[in-house]
Order: structure tokens, then sequence, then C-alpha cells
């Protein structure tokens, strides 16, 4: 399934239940933050036994990313690459393969 394809559905999803309405930008991030802290919960006290909840929990985070993006008309795999480039930067390989170290301190 392409990304377009993902974002067909997840919209056809919100507007036959006319939950538009309350995806604000705000409500949304909101929302991602809700549901990585229910992933979260799946890695608390123990590593999960149960595969499905880390998938159902990291599919309501995906999910809220990409309502999210939407809502500003960008492009995931773009906000990726972008990052991905100023990350490299701060942390040149030379510097920081094998280390945990923060960039300011490498």
């Amino acid at each position: 399934m392409t990304y377009g394809e993902i974002m067909q559905e997840l919209r056809a999803f919100v507007a036959e239940r006319d939950w538009g309405q309350f995806h604000t930008a705000e409500n949304l991030a909101k929302s991602i933050s809700i549901e990585a802290g229910e992933l979260l919960e799946v890695f608390q006290w123990k590593a999960p036994e149960d595969q499905e909840a880390v998938k159902d929990e990291l599919a309501d985070v995906l999910t809220y990313c990409f309502l999210l993006a939407d809502k500003y008309g960008l492009d995931p795999k773009e906000l990726i690459r972008a990052k991905l480039e100023k990350t490299k930067a701060k942390y040149p390989i030379e510097k920081s393969r094998g280390k945990s170290d923060k960039y300011d301190r490498l």
C-alpha cells in the first residue's frame, strides 16, 4: 500500500464518521502524545509478551502523525528525509559511531 493509498483510506474513514471536525492540529498533536504514552505503557516493567499490542499502539501513533502531516499538507517521507539530513550533520559518523552522547557533547 502506498502512502497515497493509506491517506485516501484514512481520509475516507474520518469523513464517513464526520470526525474531521475534531481533528484540529492541536487535538491531533495531543492524540499523538496520548497514543505514544499508550505505546510506552506496553513496555512498562517488562518487555512486551504480546507483539500485537505494540503493533496496535504504534499504528495509532503513526495514524495520528499521518493525519497531522496531512492537515498541514506535508509529506511524511519528505519530513523524515529533511530531518535525517539535519541529524546527519549534527551526528557525523566519525564522531558519533557507537556513542549515545548528545551532539553538543561529541
